[in-house]
């Protein structure tokens, strides 16, 4: 059986879409596989550059575009509602999302839903300077609610596209775009 620590440590690592390496599986273990689908989706990388340079990339349209989806118009105020295209090479659909929260340097919330299909889910990026770093926590709730009729829609999906985005193309451009 578990201990308590190591089964919220368990949650915790599973609910970023981590495994375990210790291998170790228990009732506990597999109870928490079933409950992952109505948890939040959440990466956390540190990238070497600084809080507001991080911050401009994932608040400026001319830089977001160059390390994630093309957003005609976006502005970092709480009611703007901005657009763009994004899928797979066989299906493109149009993201409709409203900006929740805005703390400059410190944390861009925003709604992420589909025109056309049933869903609403919330995207939260949080921002930790570390001295001359940046620790970046991207959350995406609400995934469950997508159709699952719907592959493109599966969470695995979002997963492996946040870590692409997250742990790849944002961390190279705020790295190397000096």
């Amino acid at each position: 059986m578990l201990g308590i620590l190591e089964l919220v440590e368990n949650l915790e690592i599973r609910s970023r879409g981590h495994s375990r390496e210790s291998g170790k599986r228990g009732n506990s273990s597999l109870l928490m596989e079933n409950q992952m689908n109505t948890n939040p989706f959440t990466i956390e990388r540190t990238y070497d550059a600084p809080v507001e340079k991080v911050w401009k990339a994932i608040t400026d349209k001319d830089q977001i575009k160059q390390w994630s989806f093309d957003i005609k118009e976006f502005n970092p105020e709480v009611g703007f509602e901005f657009r763009f295209y994004g899928g797979t090479e066989e299906k493109q659909y149009l993201h409709l999302c409203k900006v929740l929260e805005v703390v400059k340097f410190k944390k861009l919330k925003y709604t992420w839903r589909y025109d056309g299909y049933e869903g609403n889910s919330i995207v939260t990026f949080d921002l930790f300077a570390e001295g001359k770093k940046t620790r970046v926590r991207l959350t995406h709730e609400g995934l469950e609610s997508f159709p699952k009729s719907n592959p493109d829609f599966a969470e695995k999906n979002f997963q492996e596209g946040w870590l692409s985005i997250i742990g790849t193309t944002l961390k190279e451009f705020v790295e190397t775009n000096r």
